[in-house]
């Protein structure tokens, strides 16, 4: 590797090359302001950054020590509460306050709907991503299972019967949430649709006609009022268009000629250049930021080659419409992006400080992220019109951290000429640390703070490994539905109303990680509006439109505003209950099947990690489900055989002969992909041994993190193939 140093810093030269001649023209900063700024920002930090790591590892070794001194005795909640104030786990909440973040865009403050995570480093997958602000109702239920008794078409051919409950079912949607004036009266039945004067008006076959009942719905339209070609209603601050062609009649089977159902979906996207990727060195960081370059700029494209058809993929434009009053208006064609930093454990490769030191990757990602979006702050502000730069900052520990992480931003900010709080963070609630102090991490960014979140994944692992000492733990499947997971949801909820997050940013809820099973998805994810939400994930652009119609039925601001009205608060105790298998039962099966479906689990996503570089995909369980697997999943995997193998529910023989079983299942699994390099028989390969150590290793793994293990086994894969 070639390196040029920069104000003492030895930079990787492709990577000073992307920055010095593609990132930072146009920015308005210059290549000696940025790296002698950077220059200082990493000497000055570094310390302070290692600091708050050790103290972690303190921390945890103090709580290990606490569980060992009382192993064999029933936990007294008492002891062990005041014990974690006494080592500066928990800390006090101090008084009352409400968030001072200004200059929000309304996709983060006011508007509830889906949110979309994707990874940095796929083009393709981020202009889909990006565009799927706006997305057909009818293409999402017709290509998936969302309707019952219904299956995904598999010959390509168009089938009436399936296409006539589509349309019933879309067409009792708007019944639903743009309702006729006569009650009567249904849009399935409508056989035209037209404006007289600032109304929306539809005639039925008997030559009636009718308005909305909510006149203020139709809000805007395309084409001419006699024969409009799109309308378009709003509910609940999102939009939807209705689309006319005459001449698309569906089969005879629409007497109006609406043609497709658009509805307003992603309203957000986090870009991440965490958990989804699989980025170890400067080679992968220029792909990530060049990927969001594009972004910020307006211009990222990449070919598509489908079949015999090959095309360019590009963002879409706005949305333009003539108003009922005859003035125009614009919506956004794209949804708000956010990008997501990695936290404050590893360091990268591409940039050593002036001791030799591989620099931390978090203070990289905040000082390049924040740079490259001064494209759009200075430019166009094709992302925010507000002129703000959204980071989502995952896997801190505590209000310590937090503020530190404000105090980056501070620093780059200040580099770049930025104003004070140009840069919101959304802070990820998946650390038990975090979650017991979360009203004091929002006091630490209070400013800044526009986002939370609750993932059950990452928060599990963190559970898992904080506890290792404590006992066995539960099974997966009983760990999700125990009680502190509900306090957990519940704790988030209620706190990030208290401090003022209503009105001011996104209470989000985590990941629906079935992309398959869009049914089960329509059914169940209801609930997350129901908590009290405004935002929740979703894995591909077809969940976010089929999870929007969820924030048409449910008015999420009147549930937060019901929640607070309640006074409604979870208590501490429940968080802090340690979900032991207390008086477990577990049949020789059910261990064989709980250890089985972790390893097949990890496998599954370990190979393609490390031998390809994926950073997410979906991942066929054992079971050939798919299922969206990235660090999280792997971590909360990893740790849980990790603490069974800890307390002697089962030994290493017994792992050691369920992973070679499990590597013989993954590689059937991956048969098709000429990629795909197989881990049987030989059982030696660099992926195979990778995920061997995060379970064998895993209770000395770094909060039961993945990425060192996957870090430095990517880079051996990658040296090798090079």
């Amino acid at each position: 590797m070639k390196r040029i140093e920069r104000y003492q810093l030895q930079v990787d030269s492709d990577f000073a090359e992307f920055i010095d001649h593609s990132a930072l023209p146009g920015t308005g900063v210059t290549v000696d302001q940025f790296w002698r700024g950077f220059s200082d920002i990493v000497h000055e930090l570094t310390p302070r950054n290692r600091s708050l790591l050790a103290k972690r590892e303190e921390i945890q070794r103090q709580i290990d020590q606490w569980h060992i001194d009382h192993r064999g005795q029933t936990i007294d909640p008492d002891s062990y509460h005041e014990m974690l104030k006494d080592i500066g786990y928990i800390v006090p909440s101090g008084d009352p306050f409400e968030i001072e973040t200004s200059s929000l865009d309304p996709e983060i403050s006011t508007i509830a709907g889906p949110q979309l995570v994707v990874p940095i480093t796929n083009a393709r997958f981020a202009i889909n991503a990006a565009n799927a602000r706006w997305n057909s109702l009818y293409d999402a239920l017709y290509g998936t299972d969302a309707i019952d008794a219904i299956s995904p078409s598999s010959n390509g051919r168009y089938d009436p019967q399936r296409g006539r409950k589509v349309i019933d079912w879309a067409k009792a949607f708007l019944d639903d949430s743009f309702p006729l004036s006569d009650r009567s009266r249904r849009h399935a039945n409508v056989i035209r649709y037209f404006i007289d004067g600032d109304k929306l008006v539809v005639e039925f076959a008997d030559g009636k006609t009718t308005t909305l009942l909510e006149k203020s719905q139709f809000v805007g339209f395309r084409g001419s009022k006699n024969q409009p070609e799109t309308i378009l209603l709003c509910h609940n601050n999102l939009h939807v268009e209705i689309q006319i062609d005459p001449s698309h009649y569906v089969g005879q089977e629409d007497q109006a000629g609406v043609s497709d159902i658009v509805l307003e979906s992603a309203v957000t996207t986090i870009m991440d250049c965490e958990d989804s990727v699989a980025v170890v060195d400067a080679k992968d960081k220029v792909i990530a930021y060049q990927n969001w370059l594009g972004l910020m700029k307006g211009d990222l494209e990449t070919r598509v080659t489908k079949g015999d058809q090959s095309f360019v993929r590009r963002l879409n434009p706005d949305r333009d419409y003539v108003k009922p009053d005859g003035g125009t208006m614009t919506l956004m064609g794209r949804s708000l992006q956010l990008v997501r930093n990695v936290g404050l454990l590893m360091k990268s490769p591409a940039i050593l400080d002036r001791h030799g030191d591989e620099i931390f990757e978090g203070v990289l990602d905040a000082m390049c992220t924040v740079m490259i979006a001064l494209h759009d702050v200075r430019g166009q502000r094709q992302n925010s019109k507000k002129g703000s730069i959204y980071v989502v900052k995952p896997k801190l520990h505590g209000p310590e951290e937090t503020a530190f992480t404000d105090t980056v931003f501070t620093r780059v900010e200040k580099v770049l000429n930025l104003p004070p709080h140009t840069v919101k963070i959304g802070i990820m609630d998946e650390e038990r640390r975090t979650t017991v102090n979360l009203k004091a991490c929002l006091r630490a960014a209070s400013k800044r703070v526009a986002f939370i979140n609750t993932g059950f994944l990452d928060r599990t692992g963190d559970e898992i490994h904080t506890s290792m000492e404590a006992g066995p733990l539960m099974r997966k499947a009983d760990l999700k539905s125990a009680d502190w997971l509900a306090a957990y949801e519940d704790w988030n909820t209620e706190n990030g109303i208290e401090c003022g997050l209503v009105g001011r940013g996104q209470i989000g809820k985590g990941m629906w990680a079935m992309p398959e099973l869009m049914g089960d998805m329509l059914e169940q994810k209801v609930g997350h509006p129901l908590a009290g939400a405004n935002t929740a994930w979703v894995p591909s652009p077809t969940a976010a439109v089929l999870h929007a119609t969820h924030y048409h039925r449910v008015n999420v601001k009147k549930q937060q505003e019901e929640i607070r009205a309640s006074g409604r608060k979870t208590e501490l105790e429940r968080i802090l209950t340690i979900p032991l298998a207390v008086g477990r039962n577990w049949s020789e099966e059910d261990i064989r099947c709980e250890v089985e479906n972790n390893l097949q689990g990890i496998l599954g996503y370990v190979v393609r990690w490390v031998d390809q570089g994926i950073g997410c995909s979906k991942v066929p369980d054992i079971s050939n489900i798919q299922l969206m697997e990235d660090r999280a999943t792997c971590r909360i995997s990893s740790q849980h055989v990790a603490n069974w193998l800890h307390h002697g529910v089962v030994n290493r023989d017994y792992v050691e002969a369920a992973f070679r079983r499990m590597a013989k299942i993954v590689d059937d699994q991956n048969a098709e992909d000429p990629n795909y390099a197989p881990m049987a028989p030989d059982f030696s390969g660099t992926a195979f041994n990778a995920a061997r150590m995060l379970v064998f290793s895993g209770k000395e793994q770094p909060s039961g993190y993945t990425e060192p293990i996957l870090h430095n086994s990517r880079l051996k894969a990658k040296s090798g193939q090079d």
